[in-house]
């Protein structure tokens, strides 16, 4: 297959690697024009592990709009996504996969087209060195990447890259965006600090998780899965302890906490819409939320 996939971050370049390499696809790679990523593509004009393994794949900076490439996975970030639009809008490319949080992914479907348009969730952990070198696991405990599509969750498996299908993959995405910002508020938190997000922070984030979701119920969906619905039910001090807890895993915290940008941009979003269907308290607890920007210091570009 002729597969295109733009955004070459960890999780596009673990996607890109398995799908040349075991999927045996051509893969295209489109980096941000004149990005340091583009320029480490551009250097080895290949994904390259930090065990040595590489793959070869083409490097570009811009989608060519006339090929139809058989799929399109877009790994950029929600708050990115709208500087690539209007090409996958032009684009011949046959389907195109959004793959990351999104609380909103029905814009997203109606602009590009819901005949071609699908969408789903990574779960894999994958990092770049500050050579460019691909750090991936995929699988781990038994995670599988979560698809809208049956035909995306055939060709994610076939390369190695378990996948399951979401009969409700957008209702899935918008209420796993409280959730996945929540996470990365904390741990961002908890890097500042050090150590893990302080008790205070934490049940903060928590009541700022659950009004999001609330949100979601004003505006006319139901919380899903079953999980996602127990954690707003739940006591806010319940959910705070496993904020709290979670944060001082070292791993789980450099990780989730190099998503910040993300965390607030969806804030953002949640406060758009909630700026009409909740009370003022409601609303100030969605805030608190979203790391101040004066905290982007060095501990931020260290983890970034």
């Amino acid at each position: 297959m002729r597969i295109a996939v733009i955004g070459v971050g960890g999780i596009g370049s673990a996607f890109a690697f398995q799908l040349a390499r075991t999927g045996g696809d051509d893969i295209t790679v489109v980096a941000r024009p004149g990005s340091p990523r583009f320029l480490q593509l551009v250097r080895d004009q290949g994904i390259v592990k930090t065990t040595g393994e590489r793959v070869d794949v083409h490097v570009t900076d811009t989608l060519d709009e006339q090929i139809a490439y058989d799929l399109v996975l877009v790994t950029v970030l929600a708050h990115q996504v709208e500087a690539v639009v209007p090409a996958l809008r032009r684009s011949a490319a046959k389907r195109i996969q959004f793959m990351f949080n999104n609380f909103e992914p029905e814009k997203l479907r109606d602009a590009v087209g819901a005949d071609r348009c699908s969408f789903g969730m990574p779960f894999i952990q994958a990092t770049l060195d500050p050579s460019g070198k691909l750090n991936a696991t995929i699988g781990a405990g038994g995670q599988k990447s979560k698809m809208g599509s049956e035909e995306c969750v055939a060709i994610f498996n076939r390369a190695g890259i378990p996948a399951v299908l979401e009969p409700e993959m957008l209702l899935w995405l918008r209420c796993h965006a409280p959730l996945g910002a929540a996470l990365e508020s904390a741990c961002f938190a908890g890097m500042r600090r050090g150590g893990g997000a302080s008790w205070a922070e934490s049940i903060a984030i928590a009541r700022g998780m659950q009004e999001s979701f609330t949100l979601i119920q004003r505006l006319g969906y139901r919380i899903y899965p079953s999980m996602k619905a127990l954690l707003h039910a739940a006591p806010a001090w319940l959910v705070a302890v496993l904020l709290w807890s979670l944060s001082r895993i070292r791993s789980f915290r450099e990780l989730l906490a190099t998503g910040v940008n993300e965390c607030r941009a969806l804030v953002d979003v949640f406060l758009r819409n909630a700026s009409e269907l909740l009370e003022p308290g409601a609303v100030g607890k969605i805030l608190a939320m979203k790391p101040a920007p004066e905290a982007a210091g060095p501990s931020l570009e260290k983890c970034q």
